[in-house]
């Protein structure tokens, strides 16, 4: 797999999110031209990027803001069980404090940070922009 790509609001409010959680940013660019619109069918389009990588290196978001054409939809209040992509989650090393460092970006707990018997901490956070993500703390067998 390449990448994963998102659709924001905010491409710095969304950099901002994903360094905080340790994406690394490589770099931005701006897509437009008619070789765009033939990628996307969306004919005619202008969207600023930005491509973050994972600290492993191994794992790429590309976050997408359209300038043109408008987002004509808005699935980031769907339910959890709702078809389609849904979420991306990450491995973290400690799930408590980056949830508190994330909450003060303005996101919200989707429910609560649970433990799965004695191989996970994990939880669900939306992003100041509804944008849905996963955290995963995996616990030491000791």
């Amino acid at each position: 797999m390449d990448n994963v790509s998102i659709v924001v609001e905010s491409l710095d409010d969304a950099i901002s999110f994903f360094t905080e959680i340790g994406l690394k940013l490589e770099g931005r660019a701006t897509i437009e031209g008619e070789w765009a619109g033939r990628v996307t069918g969306l004919g005619s389009q202008h969207v600023d990027i930005a491509m973050m990588a994972t600290p492993d290196g191994h794992s790429r978001l590309e976050l997408s803001q359209f300038l043109s054409p408008p987002i004509i939809s808005d699935h980031r209040n769907a339910p959890v069980n709702s078809l389609g992509y849904l979420r991306v989650m990450f491995t973290v090393e400690d799930i408590d404090e980056l949830v508190s460092r994330l909450i003060k970006h303005g996101a919200q707990l989707v429910g609560e940070v649970v433990r799965y018997e004695n191989s996970y901490k994990l939880c669900y956070i939306r992003a100041k922009d509804g944008l849905l993500i996963g955290l995963a703390e995996q616990l030491s067998n000791s």
